[in-house]
Order: structure tokens, then C-alpha cells, then sequence
């Protein structure tokens, strides 16, 4: 982990580094795997690493978001997976507080792939051509990505791969597997291809138990989907963002493209798609061993963020939780912006967004909370105790306090 001078989507630009790379290697492995690697910190003052949205202990040298690695330090990390773990798109960066913004949009993020998703796909598709599409934006501030002073509404440069609008290239009727995944650190993407739906299989690490299509996603900070595309009749289109409000107090996002797809070649024959996907896990008829009230509230400025009254302190906890139980917890947004609720450890199942069931096809680790609205989710805390964090994904937000203590006990 270091601060160079490198390309940056065609530019030379001092940015931060994994690995020397400001779109740095995707790390891939298998559930039940165990993975270790040595974290070199060359940047000040400290840093650490999260694997976002990964079912792994969050204590000791695993996915440890309270430690502080220190320039000129190394740390061992070892993380040993369980078998269970869901295959899908997942992501790392820093979690530094409070300059976790700062880190991630100067280019401290990238992929995580864990195997297995192509299982569910009938046999004619078990090796069809996966893309990874990392959605990771920069501002620019002289010869360099800013990292300081950050605006969530400035304009910016959304890049794919770290790439300015690259070409995919696809067959006619050719079913390809895209990792959609928002890396960036605070900005919201609603994406859209042009002429075509996509097919989600995944959200969020989490594979669906039924295949639905949509026209557009809406992918609020941090978030992932999986999702099939099918090439069209010879010719190109476009993978866009459409232009997006956070609502009154927060910001206002314009459309951009973000990639040119192009379909050309002999064309493949059509295959038919389950209806069914994976197995479903349903906490709805689940017993529930505690209900919470979660609120996310802000100043007036816009420059001090809370969760129930209080701003993140790491020696405080802010919920205790048993092991091996389900809660329903209200995430309440009292501002007048959307938040990006996420939470480490486990994933959650989304009950419903201003009083409105919602089905849920797949467990999630973020969610999109309503200005002046409210979510409801059901959580099971599975395998792991020890301390861990919620906050909201917009990282100027946590870093300014959106951020609270849960602990797992048993």
C-alpha cells in the first residue's frame, strides 16, 4: 500500500496503490478457503483493510476494522473462510476512521470473487465469460487524485475497471456473467444498458433464489449485483448511469456513460434460464429475540452525522447481540438525503422501505435508506463473535460519525 504516480484511466496521476495499481488485482478463492496475505503500509498515518460483505470473524488478525496499521508497518492477515460462504461479487479497501473517504476515493478499492455462482446455471453456461465492471470514480486535483476536501456533488470521473468508457465485447446472443460492483466512495450509481435488461443471479455476495430482470439497478454506495447479459443483434450500445437524486439535502448525480458494449462475431444459440436459482434462506417466519430502532439523523449543515444521537466512538458499544439469533431492526432516516445503510459480520434480509413488503430474492449487506423515510431488515447472527461496526456506506457520512459499535456475543 503506497502513494505513486500511475495511470489512472489514461492520465498519469499520484493516487493510492495496491500492489502498485490504482485498479489493483482481484482476489479470488473458494468458500472454506483459508487466506493469508501480508498488508505493507507505506501511506500515513495508518490504514487497515476491510473485505466488505464477507461472512467472516471480524476479530484478531481476520476482518479486524478497529485495528490501525501504521506507515512503514506490516501486518499478517489471516482469514479462514466458512464453507457455507456465498459465492459472489465482493469487494476490499480501507476502513480507516476517520479518513476511510479519503483512502477509498484516492484508489484504495478493489475486487473480491469468491467461486462457485456459475453452480446454479444450467450446463451449457457453467463457462460463459465472466466481466468484472468496478464502478470506481475520481476527482483530480492538480497532478494528482484528490483525497482531501472531498464533495460527494463535485464533478467527477467515473471509470470502469479504472478505464473511461472501455469497449466490452460480446457475440449475438452470447450470455455473458457481469460483476457489477460500486467501489467508489461516496457516489450512487443507477445504471442502465441501453435496449437490454439485465438478468440479476446475485446481490450484494448473495445468489438469488429466482432469476429477475430489470431495466435498471439502482447500486447505493458499496453495494454489488451479478448479473447476466445477453448480446444483442450486431452493432453497439452503451452502459450508462442515469441521472440520480439523493433527495433535497443531498445530491444531485448526472448521467454518464460509463462503457461501450459491442456486439459482433457468429452469433450463439439462445439457452433457457431456470426459474428457480439458488436455495432460499427466509428469516420471515423466523423468531425474532430483539427489535431495534436504528436512526440515522444529521446537522443542519450537513457536516456532523449521527446514529441514535451519537457520533461513532469505538470504545463505546452501541448494540449487543446473541449469537445464533434473529433481530428485526427499523432503520430510521431523519434527514433530508438517502443514507447507504451497511452492516459487517452478516448479511440481512430487507422486510420492507416505508411500510411497503418488499420480497427479497437474496440476503443483502446494504440497503438504500429513504430520505425522511425508514427500512426494515431481519438479521441472524451466525458463526462469529466479537466486535464489529454498522454505518453508512457513504463514507464522508461514517467518517463524520455515521458509525456505531455492534458487539456478538454468546
Amino acid at each position: 500500500m503506497e502513494r505513486r504516480k500511475v495511470d489512472v484511466a489514461g492520465r498519469k496521476l499520484w493516487a493510492l496503490t495496491y500492489n502498485d495499481r490504482y485498479m489493483p488485482p482481484t482476489l479470488r478463492f473458494r468458500p472454506g478457503d483459508r487466506v493469508e496475505l501480508d498488508f505493507v503500509n507505506r501511506v500515513s498515518p495508518y490504514t487497515n483493510l476491510h473485505v466488505h460483505g464477507l461472512h467472516v470473524s471480524p476479530s484478531g488478525r481476520a476482518d479486524n476494522v478497529l485495528i490501525h496499521i501504521h506507515a512503514g508497518k506490516t501486518f499478517h492477515y489471516a482469514y479462514q473462510f466458512p464453507k457455507t460462504l456465498k459465492p459472489g461479487t465482493y469487494w476490499y479497501h480501507s476502513h480507516a476512521h476517520p479518513i476511510s473517504a479519503s483512502q477509498v476515493a484516492g484508489g484504495m478499492a478493489g475486487i473480491i470473487i469468491v467461486d462457485g455462482l456459475q453452480q446454479y446455471l444450467p450446463p451449457a453456461l457453467r463457462n460463459l465469460t465472466e466481466r468484472v465492471i468496478a464502478l470506481k470514480d475520481f476527482q483530480v486535483q492538480g497532478d494528482a487524485v484528490k483525497t482531501e476536501g472531498l464533495h460527494i456533488g463535485a464533478s467527477t470521473n467515473r471509470t470502469v475497471n479504472g478505464q473511461s468508457n472501455p469497449t466490452i465485447r460480446i457475440r449475438p446472443g452470447e450470455v455473458q456473467l457481469w460483476r457489477l460492483a460500486n467501489i467508489s466512495a461516496n457516489i450512487y450509481y443507477k445504471l442502465r444498458l441501453r435496449g437490454q435488461r439485465f438478468q440479476v443471479i446475485g446481490h450484494d455476495g448473495f445468489p438469488v433464489d429466482r432469476i429477475f430482470t430489470s431495466d435498471t439497478l439502482l447500486l447505493a454506495a458499496g453495494s454489488r449485483f451479478d448479473v447476466l447479459v445477453t448480446g444483442g443483434r450486431t452493432g453497439s450500445t452503451v452502459l450508462e448511469t442515469l441521472p440520480y437524486s439523493t433527495g433535497p439535502a443531498g445530491n444531485q448525480f448526472p448521467r454518464t456513460n460509463l462503457a461501450t458494449l459491442v456486439s459482433s462475431g457468429t452469433p450463439v444459440p439462445p439457452v433457457t434460464l431456470p426459474a428457480t436459482f439458488a436455495p432460499s434462506e427466509d428469516l420471515s417466519h423466523l423468531p425474532i429475540a430483539a427489535r431495534r430502532n436504528v436512526v440515522f439523523s444529521e446537522n443542519k449543515a450537513g457536516t456532523k452525522f449521527y446514529i441514535n444521537g451519537k457520533q461513532f466512538d469505538e470504545n463505546r458499544v452501541d448494540i449487543r447481540s446473541k449469537l445464533n439469533t434473529v433481530e428485526e431492526w427499523t432503520i430510521v432516516n431523519t434527514s433530508g438525503e438517502e443514507h447507504s445503510f451497511h452492516v459487517h459480520t452478516n448479511h440481512f434480509q430487507l422486510m420492507s422501505t416505508n411500510g411497503v413488503p418488499h420480497h427479497a430474492h437474496s440476503r443483502q449487506d446494504v440497503a438504500n435508506v429513504p430520505a425522511q423515510g425508514k427500512i426494515v431488515i431481519r438479521m441472524r447472527f451466525t458463526n462469529y463473535t466479537g466486535k464489529t461496526v454498522f454505518h453508512c456506506h457513504i463514507l464522508n457520512h461514517e467518517d463524520a460519525g455515521m458509525m456505531a459499535i455492534l458487539e456478538i456475543v454468546k
